[in-house]
């Protein structure tokens, strides 16, 4: 008889442990008369929107160059570690979010694309980057200042980027990645309690089955959730997001 695998880490996570969203892109204008949201990236997580709704785009900078890659509904794009990537609003564009690692990029895996001298400031780099609780007008007053100023670096590093010069977005990812070391040993064990933890479950499933005992399907069960904050402010646009573990971390009532 072999033992039944014991669940380790969220013990109900989303397929995959993912984490889950969903953005309605910002509509304001920003200095290059381009609606939409904060340029950032991300350190370890890929990240992938699946459109619902609307049309835009998001632009994207990489070693691959800038790109525009067209958004409509039943569109899906993604983009690695490392892949700046700037939400453009085409016209009631609305998207759902899905975050490799249990959510880890609302639990800090995300450097937004600041000038210079604000990414070689801790400190200003965290003020620029926080925004104060709850949805309303100083909310987004807030979100607006820091998605101008993620653009205003933004558009530096696709000049540089579009002329042939990646050294601007060479040391924006270096930038990036100081910003965040700290935060690794956290993000450790979200990874271990989550998508490491997702991953073992399914192999000891695997041995249960080689092994002719399929025991534990006897916890089989199903569950449900519906969102519980309506109209946050994400880096891209308003987010709806749901209290569950694992789905949008950390989440806080507000």
């Amino acid at each position: 008889m072999v033992s039944e695998p014991k669940p380790a880490g969220l013990l109900h996570p989303l397929p995959g442990a993912i984490g889950l969203s969903h953005l309605s892109a910002y509509d304001w204008e920003a200095a290059d008369g381009v609606c939409g949201g904060s340029p950032h990236l991300h350190l370890v997580c890929t990240e992938a929107y699946v459109v619902t709704g609307g049309r835009g785009a998001v632009q994207t900078l990489s070693p691959d160059g800038y790109r525009d890659i067209p958004l409509e509904a039943g569109s899906i794009a993604w983009f690695t570690p490392g892949t700046v990537h700037r939400m453009v609003q085409g016209g009631d564009l609305r998207i759902t979010v899905l975050m490799q690692n249990s959510g880890l990029p609302e639990a800090g895996d995300a450097v937004f694309t600041f000038p210079p001298e604000v990414l070689a400031d801790p400190d200003r780099y965290a003020a620029a980057a926080a925004l104060p609780p709850g949805t309303g007008p100083e909310a987004a007053a807030a979100a607006r200042r820091r998605r101008d100023l993620a653009v205003e670096g933004y558009l530096g590093l696709r000049e540089a980027l579009v002329a042939g010069d990646n050294g601007p977005y060479l040391e924006f990812q270096s930038a990036a990645a100081r910003i965040v070391r700290d935060k690794v040993p956290t993000w450790r064990k979200l990874w271990r309690e989550g998508a490491l933890a997702a991953a073992e479950r399914t192999g000891a499933q695997l041995d249960a089955l080689a092994a002719g005992d399929p025991g534990y399907l006897g916890v089989a069960t199903a569950h449900e959730a519906a969102p519980t904050r309506l109209g946050g402010f994400g880096m891209c646009g308003r987010r709806d997001e749901y209290a569950l573990p694992g789905t949008t971390l950390p989440y806080q009532e507000e």
